[in-house]
């Protein structure tokens, strides 16, 4: 079915006679065909679904159609601003985001629906995420303790923020699930590597207002010590070579944050 590129933009297709959870998942898209098709089969328990795509250059919308779910168009500002937008757009009470590199597990499907037929006052759940690089079970590294906020009432927003994102749960009762997500977080280097330049523009926008002159604290002391935290201190050396290169990698992004702040303070100031 084809459609217009206009911006919030949707198209339906018939979703399959099954009886099915009340409850609507969301997941925001640009370019993930290689993820799309896997993360849609972990929720075709969900009686709602809706794929918030950022104009995908690849098969992303196409293969999402095959599977039934409602596609919604919209341009990308933020990761923030997408999911917002989306939770406005859902049907049911309960909303469940993901991203396409997640899965949802059958133990996390099994204890979100006992948690919402039994009824809960809470506004929201954190969720653990079970994380995996270069195909290996990263255990530590500094992501044993990583979880997010994905189990929400439609009442909830994110905070305006680039990266890193999560639920503004001021005044909020929250809860948390004792399943995990699966996180898929590496398609190859390449991959990697864009994702960690792209979270470090987005980073220094974050840190533009909070962050004063650059020095060589920033650039060099700051990534030193992000490594040394990650592989030393939150046990990174007990992943192994997977360990080591994440370490590195996340020192590198810190470095990239500066390096991005400076530029974009040079632009500023043109």
């Amino acid at each position: 079915m084809g459609f217009s590129k206009v911006p919030e933009k949707a198209y339906f297709c018939s979703m399959p006679p099954k009886t099915k959870f009340p409850i609507s998942a969301i997941i925001t898209t640009y370019n993930e065909a290689d993820h799309i098709e896997a993360v849609l089969d972990t929720l075709a328990w969900a009686d709602e679904v809706i794929v918030v795509d950022s104009y995908s250059e690849d098969d992303t919308v196409a293969l999402a159609q095959k599977k039934g779910v409602r596609v919604l168009m919209k341009q990308y500002y933020s990761p923030a601003t997408q999911k917002n937008w989306a939770i406005e757009q859902v049907q049911h009470e309960w909303v469940f985001i993901l991203d396409a590199d997640e899965r949802c597990s059958p133990e996390l499907e099994q204890e979100i629906k006992s948690v919402l037929t039994t009824g809960t006052k809470k506004d929201c759940f954190w969720i653990s995420r079970k994380n995996y690089f270069m195909g290996k079970h990263v255990r530590y590294s500094g992501w044993q303790g990583d979880k997010v906020v994905r189990l929400l009432r439609k009442h909830c927003r994110y905070e305006d923020k680039m990266v890193h994102e999560e639920i503004d749960v001021n005044g909020k009762q929250v809860g948390r699930l004792n399943s995990q997500l699966i996180h898929y977080t590496f398609k190859n280097y390449d991959h990697f590597l864009a994702k960690i330049n792209r979270y470090a523009a987005w980073s220094a926008q974050d840190y533009t207002t909070k962050t004063g002159k650059i020095t060589l604290y920033h650039l060099w002391f700051k990534p030193l010590f992000r490594f040394f935290s990650h592989y030393f201190l939150q046990l990174g050396f007990l992943d192994g070579k997977t360990g080591f290169i994440i370490s590195r990698l996340m020192a590198w992004g810190v470095f990239l944050r500066y390096l991005k702040l400076i530029e974009l303070r040079k632009k500023q100031q043109d």
